[in-house]
């Protein structure tokens, strides 16, 4: 049974509802010993004291604080745990907003957590649950986990809620770091008529469970190969870079292997769209004005109304 990580309560208004917190994700990543080169004895890594000059167990360590150079403060865990916050055990919701706000910040996530309702709670956890999830609001709020106060939002799961963990404003980069242009360059109505063309022939449904960390189980393979002493590894050519000059034809060729994929037809040329465009704008064009010319001759055949004498 898995391990709740943190237990307190999520506190709106005057309601209270007790909760625990569990890691919705895990890693599943490869990891690497280190090992000696010469003689592939592991490395260990030890605590060193360097004033007493010997090494020292974990346990003989402690929390500080350097509030100036060589200065430290110890800080327990029992200081830790008094902390004047109300966050230190309770998730603050601080307010509601749209689930999809066009606030970039809640993109920057830093940790997913299930929650778990106590038995006493669930009546107002599912009730909070239903009405976020009927109204299409993110909650966001402020809780402390593991020393740290964060920033977060909770939304409907499953059959649960979700807590994901926001970086502080103060935490995100701000683009004008990067060396982006001043004027951003314009395509031809061409590129961005077939890269609508591409994008459409990719759109679809996003399910997860079709996906999978390719680059862990070749590693994998990569291991299983060396234990039973293969070295048949196959390097990966890499696909050549798209040049500007190029764009045009990389597009065209994206197009028509992406419909071929999908078992779908389309025009697989810059010409054959514009053609194809053209022909139904010509076509709605003649529509329009064989309308236009038939509502005409018949209004100049119609017999003219007659005029009702006056008396």
């Amino acid at each position: 049974m898995a391990r709740s990580m943190w237990r307190g309560a999520i506190q709106f208004g005057l309601v209270t509802i007790p909760v625990r917190l569990y890691l919705a994700t895990e890693s599943k990543g490869i990891s690497f010993n280190m090992l000696h080169a010469k003689d592939l004895s592991r490395i260990q890594m030890k605590t060193y004291c360097p004033l007493e000059d010997e090494v020292i167990s974990r346990g003989d360590t402690v929390k500080g604080f350097e509030y100036a150079p060589g200065q430290y403060v110890v800080v327990t865990d029992e200081d830790l745990a008094s902390v004047p916050l109300k966050t230190v055990r309770a998730i603050e919701i601080e307010l509601f907003t749209a689930a999809n706000p066009d606030n970039a910040a809640v993109r920057f996530v830093k940790g997913a957590y299930y929650l778990e309702p106590d038995p006493i709670g669930r009546k107002a956890f599912y009730l909070l649950r239903e009405v976020l999830a009927e109204k299409q609001l993110t909650a966001i709020c402020k809780v402390v986990i593991k020393d740290r106060e964060v920033l977060g939002a909770i939304d409907p799961f499953s059959t649960t809620m979700l807590l994901t963990t926001l970086h502080w404003p103060d935490e995100i980069r701000s683009v004008a770091e990067l060396d982006l242009p001043d004027q951003l360059p314009q395509a031809k109505p061409a590129e961005k008529a077939m890269a609508e063309q591409l994008i459409g022939a990719m759109t679809a449904e996003f399910d997860p469970a079709a996906y999978r960390d390719d680059y862990r189980e070749a590693l994998l393979k990569l291991i299983e190969d060396k234990v039973a002493g293969q070295e048949t590894i196959e390097p990966v050519v890499p696909q050549p870079a798209t040049s500007i000059v190029d764009l045009m034809a990389a597009l065209e060729a994206s197009v028509k292997a992406a419909v071929e994929a999908r078992g779908t037809t389309a025009p697989t040329s810059v010409e054959e769209h514009v053609k194809a465009r053209d022909t139904a704008r010509d076509t709605a064009r003649s529509k329009a004005s064989a309308r236009a010319t038939t509502k005409a001759d018949a209004e100049a055949e119609a017999p003219p109304a007659r005029r009702r004498k006056s008396a």
